[in-house]
């Protein structure tokens, strides 16, 4: 008799104390749950044994990533869902940890136990970072975390990214489909020069260069020479082929460089955009201080940062499992109020705070799009894993800004000289 999915869906409930918000169908065909739902696939009893070794959060992202968890209907309205009783509940309910002296619990994990088969834990996907969280953030750490993320292939990031090739958050003039993904990278990159003030005969520093589209734009359209940095060696070819082909070799310098080690100061603007995230609150006044020490006085850094909701008592942070270990290594975020003051005291005076978190949910929404209409592609460039990894990243990420779990901010920040003169208009900005 075919049954496991009427068990487990019973099981569930019993874990998580509260009706399952998707329907679910198990190997044997079996369904159960509510019907018009996203349907939850449990394609064999590996998946629960991902669960069983790893409860929560990781554990669900190794039987998704490994191809034994999938979802059938639309992903965002199960996320969206299943978003309550996995980021969005307390550590306890969270990582299915409830007392052993419960005998309702202690009852639900036999039931699973039998349900999931062999005890032996099924070994994690190959895609996922495997390293000890010590020694964050020195430049050799940030080496291997850099490479894992971004040297995932060139051509798949242009399959998903589109021609742009810009990996951050976009500004949109209209949703889609009045406005492009296109369109909208292109007035993102204006925005940063006009807050940049960028002109002929200066200087711009571009901290995290990735594939070169800021330096590009900068160059070509505002007549600026640039110096990009980048600690990953394929957007660095990639890079300054496109610097190349556009005839701006004499203006553009693309450099494998960590920001740390560049001397070559000052500068007279610096573009730090989807950047910050990498390097950690141990790091970011060393960060921001460095920065600080590169610009001439009166000169403008446009830091572009995403950001996380402020926390009671922030030493329970906790980096994202899911993210730590399949998408951004060592990666940490932080209030906007922390960055503001580290940058702050590291010499900063900040002019200007711009939130554009909506503008991300539509971007990310764009990129799972490219993915999901280029899936065949992306799977032979990259591996199953690595483009369910991509998926599920950035569909549950387009929910986390629509739902204010997560923002981003662009800091305008000026090395204001001692005459306290910064040479910013008394507006900056023009309210709709």
């Amino acid at each position: 008799m075919a049954d496991a999915a009427p068990r487990l869906k019973g099981i569930l409930e019993q874990l998580i104390g509260t009706p399952l918000p998707v329907r679910v169908r198990a190997w044997d065909g079996s369904q159960a749950g509510p019907p018009d739902t996203p349907t939850l696939v449990v394609r064999n009893r590996r998946a629960l044994r991902h669960l069983l070794w790893k409860p929560g959060e990781l554990g669900l992202a190794r039987a998704w990533v490994a191809g034994d968890l999938a979802v059938e209907g639309d992903l965002y309205t199960a996320l969206d869902r299943l978003s309550g009783l996995i980021w969005e509940r307390d550590e306890e309910t969270r990582t299915l940890t409830r007392s052993l002296r419960d005998p309702g619990f202690r009852s639900a994990v036999r039931g699973l136990l039998a349900l999931a088969g062999s005890p032996l834990p099924p070994a994690p996907p190959p895609e996922e970072a495997r390293r000890p969280r010590r020694g964050l953030h020195t430049r050799h750490s940030d080496r291997r975390a850099i490479s894992h993320h971004y040297d995932v292939g060139n051509d798949f990031y242009e399959l998903v990214l589109g021609p742009s090739m810009v990996y951050s958050c976009a500004y949109w003039p209209a949703p889609p489909p009045r406005g492009t993904l296109e369109q909208a990278q292109h007035d993102k990159l204006e925005l940063v020069a006009r807050k940049l003030a960028l002109e002929p005969g200066r200087r711009l520093l571009d901290v995290g260069c990735g594939w070169g589209s800021m330096a590009v734009h900068a160059a070509r359209d505002h007549g600026v020479g640039v110096v990009g940095v980048t600690l990953s060696q394929e957007q660095a070819a990639y890079a300054r082929k496109r610097v190349a082909d556009e005839g701006l070799t004499d203006r553009i310098e693309i450099r494998v460089q960590d920001y740390r080690d560049v001397t070559d100061g000052p500068y007279d603007a610096i573009s730090s955009i989807g950047m910050a995230e990498h390097v950690g609150s141990r790091r970011y006044l060393e960060y921001a201080t460095a920065l600080h020490r590169l610009l001439k006085p009166g000169g403008r850094l446009l830091n572009h940062q995403i950001a996380r909701r402020p926390q009671r008592d922030e030493t329970t942070y906790r980096v994202d499992d899911f993210i730590d270990a399949y998408v951004f290594p060592d990666g940490e975020l932080a209030p906007l109020g922390s960055t503001v003051t580290l940058l702050e005291r590291a010499g900063f005076e900040v002019r200007d705070v711009e939130s554009i978190r909506e503008h991300y949910a539509l971007t990310l929404r764009g990129w799972v799009a490219n993915l999901e209409s280029g899936w065949s592609r992306a799977v032979a460039l990259t591996g199953p894993g690595r483009a369910r990894v991509w998926q599920l990243y950035m569909a549950a990420s387009a929910l986390a800004f629509e739902r204010n779990r997560i923002g981003v901010n662009q800091v305008l920040a000026v090395r204001t000289p001692e005459s306290g003169a910064c040479a910013l208009p008394l507006r900056s900005r023009t309210w709709n």
